[in-house]
C-alpha cells in the first residue's frame, strides 16, 4: 500500500513559509510523502494562511471551492486550513466550507497529524485554536526546502499595536527561544551542510524583551560569528523603535553578518506614523539610515512603504518621497493601504480614494525604480562573490545563465564558469551590467570554491533520483523561498 502524499500551499510572510516548513516536516514524520509536482492532486492539503493580505479570506474560500469537487472525486482526501486567517475565522471556515477536515492556528502547528487522524476516525470536522503557543516551531521536525539556506525563528508575536496591523491579535505577545536553543539549532543545520541562516521574527530585533535582556540581539548575532562553516548570517524584520547602535556594531564587526538590512519605513510622515502609531519618527528613521551608512558604506537597505493610509494628505506623501530620496533604498516593497477587518485603521475617517492612492503609488514606484536602478549601476564593475542558486533566475535555460546572491542579497545573473559548478557552491562574478532588479556578469564567472552546501544539494539529489518511496523533490536554492509579499514580518514592521 504506497504512503498518502501531502501538499502545503503558503501565503503571507517569512514566518508562514518558516511555519510550511515544520507542517511537511511533521505530515513527513507521520509516514506522508510530497505529492509530485505533475501529480493530479494529493491526499492530503493543506492551506497555512495569511489575514493580512487584502481579501485574503475570499481567495481561501475560492481555492477551498475549486478543491471540493475534487475531495467528492478522491475518497479519503482530506484538507486543513491552518495559519492566521485560520486563527481569525475559527468556525467560520468549516461553515463556509463544510467539506474542510481541520482547521488549526498558529500556536498549535504541531497537531496537524493528529487531527488529520481524529478527523478521518471521527468523520467529522476537527476545528481547534489554541490561544497560547505550544511548542516553538523551530522544535518540530521540518522539511527545508533548500539544502543550503534555512529560516531561524528567535521568538514569534509582537508586542507593537500599529493600527493597521492585525498581526499581534493572530499571533500573540512576543516569545523568545533562549540563545542557547537558537545557537543549538544553527550549529545543527550548518553540520546539515547549511551555510546561509536568516534569523526570524515579527520584529526581530525586539529580541531579548521577553528575557529580560534589551542588547540580546546584538549578542546574538556575534555568536553567529563564532559557528564555525557558517558563512552568510542575515535577519528579518528590524522595527526602527528597536534599532540601537550595539546591533549596528555587531553588524559590522562580525565578519559573517551580511551588510543587508531591510527596514520599514511605512510612512515618511511624522503626522502618518502617529496614526499608524509607529513609535518613531522621520529624523529617527533617517538617523537610523545614516549610522548604517557610517558603519558599513556598502550596506543594501530595503524598506517597506505603505501607500494611501487613512488621512494622508499629499503633503504627508511628498515626505514619504523625500524619505525615499534621502534613503536611497536598494528595494522598496510599495503597498497600497486596504482596510484589514480587525484592526483600528479600518474604521478611521479620511479614507483615501482608490484613484489617488493609485496615482501616488505610481508616483512612488517611478522613483524608487530611477533609485534602484541608479544604486545597481554602482556595482559595475565589481566582482561579487555568489552563492550559486537554483530556481531564482526564471530565464536561466533560456538565457544559458546561472543565478545566485550577492553577499547584499543582490540578484546575480551570470554565464557558468568552466568548471563545474553545484547550486550552494561559491563564484566569483564580475559585473558588466545592472538593471534595476538584477545585475548581470556576461563574462564566466571563475574562482569556484565547492561548499559543504553543494555536497548537501548533491546528496539531496541523489536522494531524489532514488527509486525510494519517498520524494523529496527538488529543493529551491537560493535565497530561502520568498513569500510573494510582503517582505517584512507580515508586511506590519
Amino acid at each position: 500500500m504506497s504512503a498518502k502524499t501531502y501538499e502545503v500551499r503558503t501565503y503571507g510572510c517569512q514566518m508562514n513559509v518558516h511555519d510550511s516548513e515544520r507542517l511537511s516536516g511533521l505530515l513527513e514524520d507521520a509516514g506522508y510523502v510530497r505529492a509530485p509536482k505533475d501529480a493530479d492532486g494529493a491526499d492530503v492539503v493543506v492551506f497555512n494562511t495569511c489575514a493580512v493580505r487584502e481579501n485574503a479570506d475570499n481567495r481561501l474560500y475560492g481555492n477551498l471551492g475549486q478543491l471540493a469537487p475534487k475531495k467528492a472525486a478522491r475518497p479519503g482526501m482530506q484538507i486543513a486550513v491552518g495559519g492566521c486567517l485560520a486563527q481569525k475565522d475559527r468556525d467560520t471556515i468549516v461553515k463556509k466550507a463544510p467539506w474542510v477536515d481541520v482547521v488549526f492556528g498558529t500556536h498549535n502547528i504541531g497537531q496537524l497529524p493528529v487531527l488529520l487522524e481524529r478527523a478521518r476516525i471521527a468523520e467529522e470536522a476537527q476545528v481547534e485554536i489554541a490561544e497560547s503557543l505550544e511548542a516553538f516551531p523551530s522544535t518540530l521536525p521540518t522539511r527545508r526546502e533548500s539544502a543550503y539556506a534555512a529560516w531561524v525563528a528567535i521568538s514569534v508575536g509582537c508586542n507593537n499595536t500599529c493600527t493597521f496591523c492585525i498581526v499581534p491579535a493572530l499571533r500573540g505577545k512576543e516569545k523568545d527561544r533562549r540563545p542557547g536553543d537558537i545557537l543549538a539549532e544553527v550549529e545543527a543545520l550548518v553540520a546539515d551542510g547549511v551555510v546561509e541562516i536568516t534569523l526570524l521574527g515579527q520584529n526581530v530585533n525586539a529580541y531579548g524583551s521577553d528575557i529580560g535582556d534589551r542588547e540580546a540581539f546584538g549578542k546574538l548575532l556575534r555568536a553567529c560569528g563564532n559557528v564555525a562553516g557558517l558563512e552568510r548570517v542575515r535577519f528579518t524584520s528590524p522595527h526602527p523603535r528597536d534599532f540601537t547602535d550595539d546591533v549596528i556594531a555587531a553588524m559590522a564587526e562580525t565578519p559573517n553578518v551580511m551588510h543587508q538590512l531591510h527596514m520599514p519605513l511605512q510612512s515618511g510622515s511624522d503626522t502618518v506614523l502617529k496614526a499608524m502609531r509607529r513609535s518613531y519618527r522621520q529624523e529617527r528613521f533617517l538617523g537610523i539610515i545614516e549610522k548604517v551608512r557610517a558603519a558599513m558604506p556598502d550596506a543594501a537597505i530595503s524598506t517597506d512603504i505603505i501607500v494611501g493610509f487613512p488621512g494622508e494628505t499629499e503633503e504627508d506623501f511628498e515626505q514619504t518621497l523625500h524619505v525615499v530620496r534621502e534613503a536611497r533604498f536598494a528595494q522598496a516593497f510599495t503597498f497600497q493601504y486596504s482596510k484589514r477587518p480587525g484592526t483600528p485603521a479600518a474604521t478611521m475617517g479620511g479614507q483615501i480614494p482608490k484613484d489617488v492612492v493609485q496615482e501616488r503609488y505610481e508616483r512612488l514606484v517611478a522613483l524608487q525604480e530611477e533609485i534602484s536602478w541608479a544604486e545597481n549601476k554602482k556595482q559595475v564593475g565589481r566582482t561579487r562573490e555568489v552563492l550559486v542558486a537554483e530556481g531564482e533566475g526564471r530565464k536561466d535555460d533560456a538565457t544559458r545563465r546561472l543565478s545566485g546572491r550577492a553577499p547584499d542579497n543582490r540578484l546575480v545573473h551570470f554565464a557558468p564558469p568552466k568548471q563545474p559548478v553545484r547550486p550552494g557552491d561559491m563564484v566569483l562574478a564580475d559585473i558588466t551590467y545592472a538593471a534595476p532588479h538584477h545585475l548581470l556578469a556576461e563574462r564566466p564567472a571563475y574562482g569556484v570554491r565547492r561548499t559543504p552546501a553543494g555536497d548537501a544539494w548533491e546528496r539531496r539529489t541523489a536522494a531524489q533520483a532514488a527509486p525510494q518511496g519517498v520524494m523529496l523533490g527538488l529543493p529551491t536554492i537560493g535565497a530561502p523561498r520568498q513569500a510573494p509579499a510582503p517582505a517584512g514580518g507580515c508586511g506590519c514592521d
